[in-house]
């Protein structure tokens, strides 16, 4: 039987994350974990605070295993692609409140990702009512390269736009799964 393939696309704020997990579904007829932070903060009738952060992280790794398990029931094991993963919590957290929550910490280790997609600062900011920090995207994109690299987990940086950052990316992916 076949393993499903878990990919991971993360990296700062307006990086292109969404488009590069349609555009990959759509390129290997995958499933897509989409980002609970997004809908979460939307139905807030109030600015979010530290200890959403970890509801977000619980309600993202809750989407990520319905979407893994709807995976394992199908005859063709496909690729997911997860729109965020917790070191977005993580990293959220500390540069916010300076703190980040255990269980997130734990998650982070134990939830595996056969790889991860991290999107490079190279596309134009585009403004968004949730996106916070337009001049740290360099900051940010270093910060999740060295966190990637402290977990020793297996990662490509994705660069380009368009056509060009999808190429990359599934470069990335068949070197990543010959």
């Amino acid at each position: 039987m076949t393993a499903i393939r878990k990919v991971a696309v993360t990296g700062p704020e307006s990086t292109g994350k969404s488009i590069l997990c349609r555009d990959l579904i759509l390129h290997y007829n995958g499933l897509f974990v989409p980002e609970h932070a997004r809908a979460y903060i939307d139905q807030l009738s109030r600015s979010y605070e530290k200890d959403d952060i970890l509801a977000i992280a619980r309600g993202q790794l809750d989407i990520e295993e319905k979407v893994v398990e709807q995976a394992r029931k199908m005859k063709a094991k496909p690729m997911v692609f997860c729109d965020t993963e917790l070191i977005v919590t993580k990293i959220w957290s500390l540069h916010k409140y300076g703190v980040c929550d255990p269980w997130i910490l734990d998650q982070i280790e134990s939830n595996h990702y056969d790889l991860f997609l991290l999107c490079d600062v190279d596309l134009p900011w585009e403004p968004d009512p949730q996106r916070e920090h337009p001049e740290l995207r360099s900051f940010f994109f270093d910060w999740y390269r060295r966190e990637l690299e402290n977990y020793n987990f297996p990662f490509s940086v994705v660069r380009g736009d368009g056509k060009d950052r999808l190429n990359n990316a599934v470069r990335h992916i068949e070197h990543a799964f010959q």
